[in-house]
């Protein structure tokens, strides 16, 4: 995918020190570059491109797609689906702009704003996705349910806080675990049938989850690259399958919200 040529490209051994943070990937380092420079790697081959173009893509359909999708004039909580829609697209903005402009030439100072904003779009799919999920497991239970909205909210920002501040992968991914555990304990009510929600979106958000958490997994094991080290370098490294599995996580996410979304609409509960 080389429409352009682009500039020399760099070994990890001579790249910028901020951008050393996977010493399997062994070549393709794009050098420091302008603003205008790096826009113009979207259009040569080098070891971000894949991770650029496995966000970028969906981030393009998402934005079209996503509004038409929702049947807006079914649902009954309006804000619901804006969020859910927010939520849908901010993991996508926020890596896209990360792996973009990662080697502007502002340096570390600029990576790490970057970096911060790509974990804030992490965080703000956990947040605001969730949002429906709790507001339709506790439909009938308004005054509960303002109160874990509210607390969600809240400690979704401490979890924000842990993660920019994280020093490496592993507790970047463990900022987010008592989000999944908080998700979790909802998807236990509605499996002992306390909570609402619709009756098909409860395997979607568990798929949802699952593929989310693979792709963790994934992304800080290194795997393949780490048992091939170049081999990898511009296709099909641990963070390019991250990308695919979080494109589909956030599919799963849609199709669960979309089925409570319509459920809330024609479910009546019992004390009403």
């Amino acid at each position: 995918m080389a429409f352009l040529n682009g500039p020399r490209l760099l070994d990890w051994a001579n790249s910028p020190p901020h951008l050393q943070f996977n010493k399997y990937v062994l070549t393709g380092y794009r050098p420091i570059s302008s603003v205008q420079d790096c826009i113009r790697s979207l259009f040569y081959l080098h070891n971000e491109l894949g991770n650029i173009y496995t966000h970028g893509i969906p981030l393009l359909c998402f934005l079209v797609l996503l509004p038409l999708n929702i049947p807006w004039s079914q649902i009954s909580v309006t804000w619901l689906g804006v969020v859910h829609f927010l939520a849908c697209l901010s993991p996508q903005l926020g890596s896209v702009l990360y792996h973009l402009f990662m080697n502007h030439e502002g340096g570390e100072p600029v990576y790490h704003t970057l970096l911060t904003l790509d974990m804030c779009g992490i965080c703000m799919i956990n947040t605001l996705g969730a949002l429906p999920i709790v507001y339709s497991t506790l439909l009938c239970y308004p005054f509960t349910r303002s109160v874990a909205l509210l607390v969600y909210i809240l400690l979704s920002s401490y979890a924000i806080y842990c993660a920019i501040t994280a020093r490496n992968n592993v507790r970047r991914l463990r900022s987010f675990a008592w989000q999944a555990l908080f998700r979790f304990s909802f998807f236990l009510l509605r499996w002992a049938g306390v909570g609402g929600g619709s009756p098909t979106s409860l395997r979607h958000f568990l798929t949802m989850d699952t593929l989310a958490l693979l792709g963790g997994i994934i992304n800080i094991t290194r795997i393949p690259e780490r048992f091939r080290p170049g081999l990898f370098d511009y296709w099909c490294n641990s963070h390019q399958i991250m990308h695919v599995l979080v494109v589909g996580s956030i599919l799963y996410l849609h199709w669960g919200v979309l089925d409570d979304l319509l459920w809330i609409n024609s479910y009546h509960c019992p004390l009403d």
